[in-house]
C-alpha cells in the first residue's frame, strides 16, 4: 500500500462494478495498491467473495443485478452502511450483444442500455446525494472507442457508451462548484477473456488499425482510472481519457 505519494487514496471508498471481469478486477486491484477501501460489485457472489479474500483487509463484497431496479437501489446504501460513504464510483459494468442493426432485437438492445448506460445513471444519482453534502467525489465511467469511433454490430453497445459520455459531460458542469469531478475512460481493444474469444484473423484485422501494434492490458485501463480517482486530477472533469494505443485520435 502507498501512503502519502502521488495518486494516494488512502481512507478513500472506492465501489466497483462489474469487479469480477478482466478489467474491473484490474481497476480493484489498482485502486486498493494506492490505498482505498473497496466496495466489489456484480453478479457472482463467490467469485466477488474469491477477490476479496485477496484484500482481506479494506474490502466488501456486495452481489447485485443492477438491471434488477429494485435490487440496484439497495447497493449504495449498503456500500454506505459498511464504509460510511462513497468516494469514487466507477461504474464499470457492461455487456454486449452484438448484431447489424437491420437484425437488432428489441431485447438486445434493451438490455444493453439497461447494464452499460440506465444502471450507471441510477447509481450515479444515488451516490451523488452524499457527495454532494460532503463536497467531495468521483465518478469515473468506463466507455469504449467503439462509443467515438463506432463498429459495424455494434448500435446498442455504441449507443450506450456514447450516452456515458454524454451523460458525463453534463454531470461535470452540474457539480464540478461541489469538487466532484466526473470523467470517462474508453479503453480500445484490451486483452480480456472477452477478447481472447477473437481469432487470429480478427485480431490481425485490428491491429491494421492500431498503431501500438498490440492489445492493451487491463491494468493500463486501471492506470488511467487511478489517476482520475486521484486529488491529482481535482482539475480534470467532463473528459473521456482514450486508452487504445492510438487507434482513435
Amino acid at each position: 500500500m502507498t501512503t502519502g505519494g502521488m495518486f494516494d487514496l488512502s481512507g478513500k471508498v472506492a465501489l466497483v462494478t462489474g469487479a469480477t471481469g478482466g478489467i474491473g478486477g484490474s481497476i480493484a486491484r489498482a485502486l486498493h495498491r494506492q490505498g482505498a477501501m473497496l466496495a466489489l460489485s456484480g453478479t457472482r457472489r463467490e467469485a466477488l467473495e474469491t477477490m476479496c479474500a485477496a484484500f482481506p483487509d479494506r474490502c466488501g463484497a456486495f452481489p447485485c443485478n443492477l438491471t434488477d431496479h429494485a435490487d440496484a437501489d439497495t447497493l449504495i446504501p449498503a456500500v454506505e452502511a459498511a464504509f460510511g460513504r462513497v468516494d469514487i464510483l466507477v461504474n464499470n459494468a457492461g455487456i454486449t450483444r452484438d448484431g447489424l442493426l437491420i437484425r437488432l432485437s428489441d431485447q438486445d438492445w434493451d438490455d444493453v442500455i439497461a447494464l452499460n448506460l440506465t444502471a450507471a445513471f441510477r447509481l450515479t444519482r444515488a451516490a451523488m446525494r452524499g457527495m454532494l453534502k460532503r463536497r467531495y467525489g468521483r465518478i469515473i465511467s468506463i466507455s469504449s472507442v467503439i462509443g467515438i469511433a463506432g463498429n459495424p454490430g455494434q448500435a446498442n453497445y455504441a449507443a450506450a457508451k456514447a450516452g456515458l459520455m454524454g451523460m458525463t459531460r453534463v454531470l461535470a458542469k452540474e457539480v464540478a462548484s461541489r469538487s466532484i469531478t466526473a470523467n470517462c475512460v474508453a479503453p480500445g481493444y484490451i486483452d480480456t477473456p472477452m477478447t481472447s474469444e477473437l481469432n487470429e484473423k480478427q485480431v490481425a484485422a485490428i491491429m491494421k488499425d492500431v498503431p501500438s501494434d498490440r492489445l492493451g492490458t487491463p491494468d493500463e485501463v486501471a492506470a488511467a482510472v487511478v489517476y482520475l480517482a486521484s486529488d491529482e486530477a481535482a482539475y480534470v472533469t467532463g473528459q473521456t481519457l482514450e486508452v487504445n494505443g492510438g487507434m482513435h485520435m
